[in-house]
């Protein structure tokens, strides 16, 4: 009993003093976790800076006068196409041109015999010789009774016989001599000249055949010619270029100018100048048929070859133009980066037109005096500042080059001269 009582004081004892090393423990743990606060709010990690403005190049859109152009595809054809037919039948025996030549009007092509033209006009001459001849005596005889009148010893009806048989004597002159013309027109036929100049084709009949002369069909095909100075080039265009034909016709403006480019060249150096469209639009299609016609003469260029078409759509007018690369594409829109009084980027919805020189026309959505950002439009973005050089826009390609990319009609345009 004692000792346990002993105990239980030993243990009082030990308790005040275990209590106050654990709440001095609490006190320095407290103080420590305050000073490492203090510490950290002194010592804070300062804020990262802000990144420099972006360097961009800025310049205001190149104002220049341009000619907008439609696009069409067609084909050349000849601005007059004769097949060459004999007119009188016979043998072919002389042919005095070689396949693929350029002929001129007039030129001989084919020599058909004509020893039987040549009998039939000798013949066709003395019978005129006879006619004369007989014409000659009725005259005669009709003098001879006239003279005889007066003392009544030929009766008025013999007279009027004799002024029959003059008049039927000269109606068989003029007879005879239209077949001369006749036979005198067969023998010059004989000879085939070419009715216009232009390009022949080759010869579908030799020499020593015999060919059939007529008119139409009914005559064997020789060869044809076809002209080729001036030529003409065929295409189907929309009832907007019809519209547009009729509208400047009706305004007294001049036949619109076209330019062509052969599938081998790089330019459009064939010039001309619309000059037909048709009388009424394809019902299936809705389109008409136009025509243009262009010089050519060194005969370069030949019926059936296709080109590419550009059709001067409306006079010169004022563009603006940016290089191609500086448009952004924003979803279903395309905008331009523009640099605002402030210094901050400012995105433009633009509408586009064609390429000219390697430029872009912009429709609408600038004004001249925009600083449009042509280079570093990768860091710049809409709303933040950007750093400013100033640059120069110019084109960097000759105005007949090949145009660029197609764009919204009209699909091509270049510098006005």
């Amino acid at each position: 009993m004692n000792m346990l009582t002993n105990h239980i004081e030993a243990e009082d004892a030990v308790r005040p003093r275990r209590s106050a090393t654990v709440r001095n423990g609490s006190i320095a743990l407290v103080a420590l976790l305050l000073a490492g606060g203090a510490w950290k709010l002194t010592h804070q990690v300062p804020a990262q800076a802000a990144p420099p403005p972006a360097n961009v190049t800025v310049a205001t859109p190149l104002v220049r006068d341009v000619r907008a152009w439609d696009d069409y595809v067609g084909r050349f054809a000849p601005s007059r196409t004769v097949e060459v037919r004999p007119r009188v039948s016979g043998q072919i025996v002389g042919v005095h041109f070689k396949d693929g030549d350029v002929v001129r009007q007039g030129q001989l092509l084919f020599t058909i015999d004509p020893r039987p033209f040549a009998a039939a006009l000798a013949e066709a001459r003395a019978n005129a010789a006879s006619a004369r001849s007989a014409l000659a005596l009725a005259q005669s005889d009709l003098a001879r009774a006239n003279r005889l009148v007066g003392d009544e010893a030929i009766s008025a009806g013999e007279v009027d016989s004799l002024k029959a048989r003059v008049q039927a004597s000269q109606a068989a002159v003029a007879a005879a001599d239209a077949r001369v013309r006749q036979k005198a027109l067969d023998m010059e036929f004989t000879q085939v000249r070419a009715p216009i100049t232009g390009r022949i084709s080759d010869r579908r009949v030799d020499p020593g055949n015999q060919i059939a002369g007529g008119e139409g069909a009914t005559g064997s095909l020789l060869t044809t010619i076809n002209a080729l100075d001036p030529i003409y080039f065929s295409f189907d265009g929309s009832e907007a270029l019809f519209l547009k034909a009729q509208r400047a016709r009706a305004a007294g403006q001049a036949a619109s100018p076209v330019e062509i480019q052969l599938q081998d060249e790089s330019g459009y150096r064939w010039k001309g100048q619309l000059d037909f469209t048709d009388n009424g639009l394809d019902p299936r299609s809705g389109t008409i048929r136009g025509r243009a016609v262009l010089r050519n003469p060194d005969y370069f260029l030949t019926p059936g070859m296709f080109g590419n078409m550009r059709l001067a759509s409306g006079g010169t007018q004022r563009a603006l133009l940016v290089p191609d690369a500086a448009v952004q594409t924003d979803q279903a829109r395309k905008t331009l980066l523009v640099v605002g009084k402030d210094g901050k980027v400012v995105a433009k919805p633009v509408a586009l037109g064609p390429v000219v020189g390697g430029l872009r026309v912009i429709a609408s959505g600038i004004a001249p005096t925009d600083k449009v950002i042509i280079s570093g439009t990768q860091m710049a973005l809409p709303g933040s500042p950007v750093q400013a050089v100033n640059g120069r826009i110019a084109p960097d390609a000759p105005a007949d080059a090949a145009p660029a990319a197609a764009a919204p009609a009209p699909a091509e345009a270049t510098f006005a001269q």
